[in-house]
């Protein structure tokens, strides 16, 4: 089983080198981010201000920002942050919209109906307009919005499990279930949710890169992080005052929510060839 995937994956990696560079990236991004306490040069809040604005250098490789703090340090701790948003948002969302769309695509009937509204009332308003209200409503901080962007995202994998859900129930295993007298909860996570990961965990992939745009769009806003954590919305908020003289500053925060959400949607596409049958033909 070991060898069949990774034959399936060279395979996919020779017809398709982008997802071998969108996993380098986001092996490369994981090791900046977490690496940080050890990589990071400087203290990313430490403030010196005779450092103010320097432009960037040997002693500052990205330049310093207005209160003399070293910006490659800043970018690498807002990798940390950024990455760990993008993977609580899109967890929370697809655990919740996995239970939600298999309850609604199980149970049918007025379940489904009533489900289905709701999901496709909350999917009829954009989802960054969306999540601006609710972080508005939460309150200005990180937490806040990862809850809200979260929030929004859950429809989008209610709808794709459910979906799985309606195809998978009328299999002849699930109907063998029922026929031997097992109860729904067993049949939904012993037969149903595990032909369902395949789907969600591309979606998961790819949803990754989105959640940090989102996120790092409501930092830019005042709604997420706020000063002086370094979080790369919020350093581009701070930046966009001083983009016509100093160009380092917002231009580095900018090139890694850029690079970062790239490699993750180059990722995504390729772990969708690698479990979709027709990529493997």
């Amino acid at each position: 089983m070991v060898k069949v995937f990774a034959y399936s994956y060279v395979a996919i990696l020779r017809r398709n080198p982008l997802t071998f560079i969108g996993c380098l990236i986001v092996v490369f991004m994981l090791l900046i981010g977490f690496g940080a306490p050890v990589l990071a040069p400087y203290d990313p809040v430490a403030i010196s201000i005779q450092d103010k604005l320097q432009a960037p250098g040997n002693l500052h490789w990205f330049g310093t920002d207005e209160m003399g703090r070293d910006i490659l340090s800043r970018v690498m701790y807002g990798c940390r942050i950024s990455i760990q948003v993008g993977l609580y948002i899109v967890l929370l969302a697809a655990f919740l919209g996995t239970v939600i769309g298999s309850i609604s695509g199980y149970m049918g009937g007025k379940t489904d109906q009533s489900i289905m509204a709701v999901t496709d009332i909350v999917l009829s308003f954009p989802s960054l307009v969306l999540a601006m209200a609710l972080a508005a409503a939460l309150g200005p901080s990180l937490y806040n919005t990862m809850l809200a962007v979260a929030i929004v995202k859950i429809p989008v994998y209610t709808r794709l499990v459910r979906g799985q859900v309606l195809a998978l129930k009328e299999k002849q295993y699930v109907r063998a279930a029922r026929t031997f007298g097992a109860n729904p909860f067993w049949i939904v996570s012993r037969h149903i949710i595990p032909n369902c990961i395949a789907p969600v965990l591309i979606q998961i992939t790819l949803g990754i890169g989105e959640a940090i745009l989102t996120a790092s769009s409501l930092s830019f806003i005042g709604l997420g992080a706020q000063p002086p954590t370094p979080e790369w919305g919020a350093m581009i908020s701070t930046a966009r005052s001083y983009a016509l003289d100093q160009w380092w500053y917002v231009s580095f925060p900018g090139m890694a929510i850029f690079i970062t959400v790239v490699g993750f949607n180059l990722l995504g596409d390729g772990i969708r060839d690698m479990l979709d049958p027709r990529s493997k033909t």
